[in-house]
């Protein structure tokens, strides 16, 4: 598999198109975010504020942007148009929203990139992640970071080990694909374009565009004795 960004994302659908210019893996750009930020951002506020969301000096919200009470944007962030950044949300440093995107109720943003048009919820954590042009995430849905050995993320597919260089690496997540939900995806995890998680599945590793992972039960049913 190619693990280019052009194989996952649509640069047409984000206003950053630089931080992946010279990158060879997907990966690559969220090494750059910070350094993007620190020399491109110039802080405004072009949206609106339902009650008193706390946002902080280095942050830039777009035209349309609506921003409830009891959001906090820690920045440095840039936040396109058109965005619901709604109560209970928490955009901590060095993160890079497109237009039109959903950041939900109890969701967590650090380190990452979301294209326009993503669907981030509902109770969601994303941290040091890719998600491209309306990818879209269940309620409960896990990008885990760090593996617990504190290592660096090693991608493992078709017998090849490739070490990524990054000890925090949630997943890439590819163009309209979509993640039931909770469902947990591991650290290092690559999802390419318009591919379907079912809910409550544990994933890791790499699915190549266009495929379904389903997960199934098995259950039981039996009468429950009455009790005296």
């Amino acid at each position: 598999m190619n693990f280019h960004p052009s194989t996952f994302f649509d640069f047409a659908q984000t206003d950053h198109r630089t931080l992946f210019d010279n990158a060879e893996y997907a990966w690559e750009p969220l090494k750059q975010i910070a350094n993007y930020l620190q020399f491109r951002l110039k802080p405004a506020m072009l949206g609106s504020c339902l009650g008193t969301p706390y946002i902080g000096p280095s942050v830039f919200v777009g035209q349309g942007t609506v921003i409830e009470h009891g959001a906090c944007i820690k920045g440095p962030a840039w936040i396109g148009d058109n965005c619901q950044i709604r109560a209970g949300c928490y955009i901590r440093e060095n993160v890079v929203i497109g237009n039109g995107v959903v950041a939900g109720n109890s969701c967590e943003f650090k380190n990452c990139i979301l294209f326009n048009g993503c669907e981030v919820p509902h109770f969601n954590y994303v941290g040091d992640s890719i998600l491209g042009y309306k990818a879209h995430l269940g309620a409960g849905v896990i990008l885990g970071n760090v593996k617990l050995d504190r290592q660096n993320i090693v991608l493992r597919h078709d017998g090849v080990s490739l070490d990524t260089g990054l000890r925090k690496f949630g997943a890439i997540i590819g163009d309209k694909t979509e993640i039931g939900c909770n469902s947990m995806i591991n650290p290092g995890s690559i999802l390419g374009r318009n591919c379907l998680i079912y809910p409550l599945t544990q994933w890791k590793g790499v699915l190549e565009e266009n495929h379904v992972v389903k997960t199934t039960q098995n259950q039981t049913v039996i009468r429950r004795l009455a009790r005296s």
